[in-house]
């Protein structure tokens, strides 16, 4: 009998083979990268029956474009077989393809029992027909049908499986290119088992008022595009669901890491710091032992952190954490509170004194040790102890316990460690209610200026003042420049608060000249926060500009061991302090380790001798007065005045004129007064006159 095809149908065959094809391939790579074997078990049932409809659609849109001479129909309960064997051949292929590990038996194995079960699906589509006579069909097509069954199933497993990883480059246009493939090896098994069927003339269709055969095929066609087209949809959502999830999985790693660990140190930030200090109370509560925290702060990491600038500031502590985990034990939590200060939990401590050995070690280490990253710049801790549960017993408690010990390692002379004693307590509250004043004094009005006069070599006409800040506190009450000039110092207050006594000091010298006063020139002292700063000269300047006051009227004075930690620093500094008209003097002359050589480069106006030489010539006799007698000659050699304080006895003060001293100052000849008060001085020497 003879048959013929209708071409739309074919092709729309072709095109369900290849889009079933490419679901196939897409759940592979969906269902390989889950995780839970739930949904890997979910998934592979859901795509078992999108695959299964795709392929039995393939191979019944086929069929419907076969036609005989004679009504054609399907049987529709051997139909529903026919689609249940494409279904469990679909479960079959998804397990097979996701496994872990796809050996050469199992792709064998499974291309065997698939390519089968699509030809059993095959044949059993046929049998709906319910042709009288059966049909025959011919023994080399049949044969030829199986093997390319087997075989189309096998490379399909072998492929799915090779591009099942969603992450491979150009893994879309693969799986494309694939499915092409595909769609045309299970076309060419679909009609080469049509090839071998034989319908012999008279035959009569036993289902040919069965389901309708226009009907099944517009239903078939658009019922397997919307389960195809719905399944691959699902699946790219899945898809980009898994991306998103992993994407917000990886953030909330990063955000986890931001919360617990410093992002420049990768040490163990205060956070998580407070939670293993709380976990080690709580173990030292239960099994009664001791603990230590070390707190650290590194000295003068300001100072080179405002002269060298942030990126270098960022290397030392980089560095100096490295180090840091060098020093300790391998159980010891090292951690960053941020700044300078840096922090060790070192549990499980026999005793006090293996905490003192921890500090000591760090100490040495850090000031002998030879270390691989080449770091040129050498800082060192003060560290401050405290211990558990003898300093306390909360995490708040301990570390500012251990903070205050910490200060008093810096008031001992840093680079030292000292135990936490409740003495400290006193010193720690007093520095907070200090560092609380002069955050507030600038805006309140709470500081003021003294002026100490200076007089001549001949203890009688008066050569200049110092000014001198104080600060008035309403519950703290008057405090000294030797009390809260380190602390803001530390703090960085100092820089705004120099600025403060220098504008005020040039308002007062306009006053004395509004009253009709004589010039007065002022000694202003720099501190070493100040000196760092690059633009101090441009801002100094600008200040006396704008109050309307000569440079001529402004010594700023810099001690000696300040001058000498960064010499030829220093002598750029006073080159251009001097070239825009303002003294500069060096203060505390003797109690540093000046070089001559430097001494004779800083072309200072000033040496001003340390009141401790002063108090020599009565205590040392001859000794101290040779000291003083050779710092004048040395001095007066290299063109520079000298100026003795702390002048406090009458002897001292005629030793220095015997000398030859240019200036002296003391409480002898004149104690710091306040502005009116220095210029009724002015006004007495003015009527003396």
């Amino acid at each position: 009998m003879l048959s013929s095809y209708n071409f739309w149908l074919v092709a729309i065959s072709f095109v369900v083979a290849t889009l079933a094809s490419y679901t196939a391939l897409d759940l592979t790579g969906r269902i390989f990268l889950l995780a839970s074997p739930r949904l890997r078990h979910a998934w592979r049932l859901g795509g078992a029956m999108a695959l299964g409809v795709g392929i039995w659609s393939m191979h019944f849109v086929a069929m419907l474009a076969f036609s005989l001479p004679i009504p054609l129909g399907y049987d529709f309960a051997t139909t529903a077989y026919s689609l249940g064997l494409a279904i469990g051949t679909s479960y079959l292929a998804l397990f097979v393809t996701t496994q872990a590990r796809l050996t050469a038996a199992r792709l064998v194995s499974g291309g065997v029992l698939m390519g089968l079960g699509i030809a059993g699906m095959h044949y059993t589509g046929m049998a709906a027909l319910r042709m009288e006579p059966g049909i025959r069909y011919q023994p080399a097509w049949l044969a030829a049908s199986i093997v390319i069954a087997i075989g189309a199933s096998t490379a399909a497993l072998w492929i799915a499986h090779a591009l099942s990883d969603d992450d491979k480059r150009h893994v879309l246009r693969q799986r494309f290119g694939a499915a092409l493939v595909m769609g045309v090896a299970i076309s060419g098994m679909h009609y080469a088992g049509m090839a071998a069927a034989e319908f012999p003339p008279g035959s009569v269709c036993g289902a040919a008022k069965g389901v309708s055969a226009a009907w099944l095929a517009t239903s078939v066609i658009l019922f397997t595009f919307a389960i195809l087209l719905g399944t691959l949809l699902l699946s790219r959502f899945d898809a980009r669901t898994t991306f998103l999830t992993g994407a917000v999985s990886s953030l909330n790693s990063q955000i986890m890491r931001l919360a617990t660990l410093d992002t420049l140190t990768g040490l163990p930030n205060r956070n998580t710091l407070t939670e293993r200090i709380e976990h080690a109370i709580h173990r030292s509560r239960r099994q009664h032992s001791l603990f230590a925290i070390l707190f650290m702060d590194l000295d003068g990491f300001k100072t080179i952190n405002d002269s060298l600038g942030h990126s270098a500031g960022d290397e030392v502590l980089s560095a100096f954490a490295q180090r840091l985990l060098l020093c300790v034990r391998e159980n010891d939590t090292v951690a960053r509170l941020g700044g300078d200060e840096f922090v060790v939990l070192c549990e499980n401590l026999a005793s006090r004194e293996e905490a003192a050995l921890m500090a000591e070690g760090v100490l040495e280490r850090m000031r002998q040790g030879v270390w691989a990253d080449a770091q040129p710049l050498q800082v060192m801790p003060s560290i401050g102890i405290a211990l558990c549960p003898h300093d306390g017993n909360t995490v708040d408690t301990l570390l500012k316990h251990a903070d205050a010990a910490m200060y008093e390692a810096k008031r001992a002379g840093r680079s030292t460690y000292r135990f936490f004693e409740r003495s400290m307590n006193e010193a720690a509250t007093r520095t907070l209610q200090i560092q609380h004043a002069l955050h507030e004094a600038l805006a309140a009005g709470h500081f003021s200026l003294h002026f100490q006069p200076k007089f001549a070599g001949n203890g009688d006409s008066l050569a200049g003042a110092e000014a001198l800040i104080r600060l008035h506190h309403a519950e703290l009450g008057t405090l000294a420049p030797l009390e809260f000039i380190p602390i803001a110092e530390r703090s960085g207050q100092i820089l705004q608060i120099g600025y403060w006594v220098l504008r005020d000091t040039c308002r007062q010298i306009r006053r004395w000249s509004a009253e009709g006063l004589p010039p007065m020139k002022v000694a202003i002292n720099l501190s070493p926060r100040q000196l760092s700063q690059p633009n101090l000269v441009a801002k100094m300047l600008e200040i006396v500009r704008a109050e309307g006051v000569r440079c001529e009227q402004i010594m700023f004075e810099i001690t000696e061991s300040v001058a000498m930690q960064d010499a030829p620093k220093t002598i750029e500094m006073i080159r251009a302090f001097q070239a825009s008209g303002f003294e500069i003097a060096i203060d505390d002359f003797g109690t540093g380790y000046s070089s001559l050589a430097y001494l004779q480069r800083f072309r200072v106006k000033q040496l001003k001798i340390d009141r401790f030489f002063t108090n020599g010539l009565d205590e040392h006799g001859a000794e101290g007065h040779a000291i003083i007698s050779a710092i004048i000659a040395l001095a007066h050699s290299l063109e520079m005045d000298v100026v003795a304080e702390g002048v406090e006895t009458e002897s001292q003060r005629d030793m220095l004129k015997a000398m030859r001293c240019d200036e002296m100052q003391g409480f002898l000849l004149g104690r710091p007064l306040t502005a009116d008060a220095f210029s009724d001085l002015l006004r007495g020497r003015m009527a003396a006159v």
